[in-house]
């Protein structure tokens, strides 16, 4: 941490170099999606839907009062002067960023009773709701602590800083305590428990990990309005609407779904949603990751040269498509055999699962515009996306909702504005900022990519037809080799040089 030093400039080299620590760090979610299987067979399905739809208004409601603090950060820290500014943002985005949430918390824990009629639930789970609500909702600061501190780690560039806590303590520590209080008889109750256990462990070695990358003893000092405090609060104001929008194109529709079907149906369905949703989130792994990368990375090229913006941007958005489009198009065709590890009753998901890929596909190679424009384009552009985004997806779901069935129904309309939203801002940078990723590369790129996405769906398609357990290893082994073949003979060979030491390993160069 040194005061005023000057900038390296900012490459595809240095988005490739962040983006294999990111990637790492965000494989928590993989460990998330392997371990829902076993959750489903300890809980029951129903069980699972409850767990699933508190956490999901747990995320909505972080994702309101945290006050966009998280992103602010990624906006405000990168364009600091000195230390002392980025102390000064980080306790601007502790204070208002996990502050408003333990009020929230202390709120819906008194209220409980009052919110618990409004969940369908099994009915051998109605007793358990009042007192899972009493003790998950404190998972809502802690949660809120978690993002607020690893967002300023990745608002450093330390970006692999979060791998160990986001692995092994946040999903792996989950599980384990959540089978040890299982088998101690616990029950349902033991999954809430697990999850609080395994986040305040995170919050904990968060607070470690932080006095690397910021001096707390200028974190005590100041507080008093300075530029970079407001600059920080506004930014995460501006930044709230979209914020919240976002999260609730992944969160609402699990409560919509409990809301529209009564009893343990209702339970059910969001749990198949969920299960849905984790499937799919090894597609939008690919964008998160970029996302990550690409928000203080563009903040930093755009202090220094906004030509450095418009070629990351590019970059970004071959190497996106070349990943997100054919481990997509592998996952939906071998998306019944996948479903078979979730119990029989999970195949009713399979047109969901189908539709959420090839929606978070297209988010990844059209989302990656929102980082961008939220760090070189005036606040008022960013809530466009997300207004249209909710407007496009409530009136899908209006038309669709009651001609097929809830699950499909909402995933599709949710799909459809999650699409919208992802796309809007890639036209507003290429209209106010004269930005857009499509340069005389692109084209190639996206042609070789579709030839290899086709391929690779087809003969998935195929394996899928044989037995479960023979399909899903093979189904695994179809996915890596069409990421590497898209890679390899779709991208340039610059962007693959740009992969260091890593493209060589793999042979991409």
């Amino acid at each position: 941490m040194t005061e005023d030093a000057a900038q390296p400039a900012v490459t595809s080299r240095s988005v490739a170099k962040g983006l294999g620590t990111t990637v790492l760090a965000r494989l928590g979610a993989v460990v998330e999606i392997v371990a829902q299987p076993l959750y489903v067979l300890m809980f029951g399905l129903a069980g699972y839907g409850l767990y699933a739809v508190l956490w999901a208004t747990i995320n909505l409601i972080e994702n309101i009062f945290d006050l966009g603090m998280t992103s602010a950060m990624q906006r405000t820290v990168p364009q600091s002067a000195s230390d002392a500014e980025a102390a000064a943002a980080l306790r601007t985005a502790m204070l208002f960023g996990v502050g408003p949430c333990l009020i929230v918390a202390a709120l819906i824990a008194f209220f409980a009773a009052d919110l618990a009629p409004f969940l369908n639930v099994a009915d051998r789970d109605r007793p358990l709701v009042v007192p899972a609500i009493q003790i998950f909702v404190w998972a809502l600061p802690l949660w809120a602590f978690v993002e607020v501190a690893t967002s300023a780690m990745r608002a450093r560039m330390v970006f692999g800083a979060e791998i160990r806590l986001r692995i092994v303590w946040e999903q792996i520590m989950r599980l384990v305590f959540a089978g040890a209080f299982f088998a101690g008889g616990l029950g349902l109750k033991g999954l809430f428990i697990a999850h609080l256990c395994s986040l305040a462990i995170t919050a904990a070695l968060c607070v470690r990990l932080l006095t690397r990358y910021y001096d707390f003893t200028l974190l005590w000092r100041g507080g008093r309005g300075s530029a970079i405090e407001r600059d920080t609060f506004w930014a995460g104001l501006s930044i709230l609407p979209s914020n919240v929008i976002a999260r609730l194109f992944g969160d609402a529709p699990a409560l919509i779904l409990n809301l529209l079907l009564p009893g343990a149906a209702g339970a059910s369905a969001s749990a198949l949603f969920t299960i849905a949703r984790k499937l799919s989130s090894v597609v939008q792994l690919v964008r998160i990751a970029f996302v990550y990368v690409m928000a203080p990375l563009a903040a930093s090229a755009e202090r220094e040269d906004r030509a450095q913006v418009a070629d990351i941007y590019a970059y970004a958005t071959r190497l996106i498509s070349a990943i997100a489009l054919p481990l997509a198009a592998v996952l939906a065709a071998g998306s019944a055999s996948l479903l078979s590890l979730f119990g029989a009753q999970a195949h009713i998901a399979q047109g969901a699962v189908i539709i959420l890929l090839f929606a978070r596909a297209l988010e990844a190679v059209l989302g990656i515009s929102m980082p961008v424009l939220q760090v070189v384009a005036a606040f008022r552009h960013q809530l466009t996306a997300a207004i249209f985004g909710v407007i496009v997806a409530v009136g899908a779901g209006w038309l669709i909702v009651g001609r097929m069935d809830e699950l499909t129904g909402v995933t599709l309309a949710m799909s459809i504005g999650l699409v919208v939203m992802a796309g809007i801002p890639m036209a507003q940078l290429a209209m106010s900022e004269k930005l857009h990723p499509f340069d005389h590369q692109f084209p190639l790129v996206a042609l070789r990519g579709l030839m290899i996405t086709l391929a690779a769906g087809a003969l998935a398609l195929l394996v899928s037809r044989l037995p479960d357990p023979v399909a899903l290893p093979l189904i695994i082994v179809i996915a890596v080799g069409a990421i590497w073949s898209s890679l390899r003979f779709a991208l340039p060979e610059a962007d693959r040089a740009s992969l260091g030491k890593t493209g060589r390993k793999l042979r991409l160069v």
